[in-house]
């Protein structure tokens, strides 16, 4: 067996984080996590937990010297916080693949710099930069959102004609902001890859996945589309992990349109909500290829032995639960949230369809 790290330190401790433990432990490997709260998901699942802010370097530090090497599960951590970190051990991905996800502008850039096609977009630092990136296009109708922080739904307008630009801007509470066009799109898909140390690629199924409120809701595996379609889909996505020097997992969100092109909408530099299926409908999960690239180990084979649909439990969803106890397809994870919140993943399912 090929020599791996044996304790993974992971920056944050949410449900990303506690499934990639979980992972970990089936490799024989432990886990420490970092994260500014307590009783997160992921402590529940780790061997040890740091409780500290990002920016507090004496507890970085300890934590650093705890264990072999060290990721992340959100693209919220500082860039600051990675750079610090590596001078005491390899951190997976690294800051390139953060900086370019954590900012929307340099995001775009970066893809469209690649090859990558995505909506058409602009820079705005002001109401009148955003009334005059519309008016360039000849539209009324698009979206501003900030360039950082925001997902789920979450920091971002939609403008229309009826719109008060200048109220939209003021709700986003930022100093700049992307525009971009509306893409009359047809579906909502993406692709995971994961790629190891040694600079091999293996990349799951495409997905369809379908929202509720901005928040993913269903995640149809493999997606129900042309397989000459998802194949590009594939392409990019495997293009984009070498094009960073992927070490580890990252998700690309696509748009299909209605013409049938596809364009990239965001890059996830982390495992992935809508490839949670892999976890029951995979011999090697999204999670265990994040571990074994993240330490060393070769990735896995990205295949499944099921078509699969994964259901997300937002809120007071998580009481769908019951439903499913019973029956002899489904695949039940709840995250150990204490309380149920409007817009909150409390938890998923995955019903297992068979081949």
């Amino acid at each position: 067996m090929t020599k791996s790290a044996q304790t993974l330190g992971i920056l944050g401790g949410g449900q990303l984080g506690r499934m990639s433990a979980l992972a970990a432990a089936r490799l024989g490997i432990k886990t420490h996590i970092f994260c500014p709260e307590t009783d997160s998901p992921a402590s529940h699942v780790a061997a040890k937990t740091f409780v500290a802010s990002y920016d507090d370097k004496d507890a970085l530090k300890d934590f650093a010297k705890s264990v072999d090497v060290i990721s992340y599960e959100f693209e919220n951590i500082p860039v600051e916080t990675v750079r610090y970190l590596k001078k005491f051990k390899p951190v997976y991905p690294d800051e390139k693949l953060l900086e370019i996800a954590q900012h929307r502008w340099k995001e775009k850039q970066f893809l469209n710099d690649i090859g990558i096609p995505t909506a058409k977009w602009g820079k705005a630092k002001s109401t009148a930069d955003v009334k005059k990136q519309i008016q360039q296009w000849g539209v009324t109708d698009c979206i501003i959102k900030t360039t950082r922080f925001g997902y789920d739904g979450k920091g971002q307008a939609k403008i229309d004609k009826n719109t008060d630009i200048g109220k939209a801007w003021a709700s986003l509470k930022t100093d700049e902001a992307i525009v971009e066009f509306l893409v009359p799109f047809k579906h909502e898909i993406s692709v995971i890859v994961a790629r190891d140390q040694f600079g091999k690629t293996e990349s799951y199924v495409p997905v369809l996945n379908d929202h509720k409120n901005h928040i993913l809701s269903k995640t149809t595996a493999p997606a129900p589309l042309d397989d000459a379609l998802l194949a590009r889909a594939t392409k990019m996505a495997q293009k984009l992990a070498k094009q960073v020097g992927l070490v580890g997992v990252l998700g690309l969100e696509l748009f299909v349109t209605k013409d049938g092109q596809i364009i990239a909408n965001e890059i996830a530099p982390r495992t992935h909500n809508s490839g949670h299926w892999t976890i029951d409908a995979c011999p090697v999960s999204q999670f265990e290829n994040h571990v074994r690239t993240v330490c060393g180990l070769p990735v896995g084979k990205a295949v499944r032995h099921s078509d699969a649909v994964m259901l997300n439990l937002i809120g007071d969803d998580v009481a769908l639960v019951n439903k499913y106890l019973g029956k002899a397809n489904a695949c039940i994870h709840l995250y150990g949230k204490p309380e149920v919140r409007a817009g909150r993943k409390m938890g998923h399912i995955t019903l297992l369809k068979g081949k």
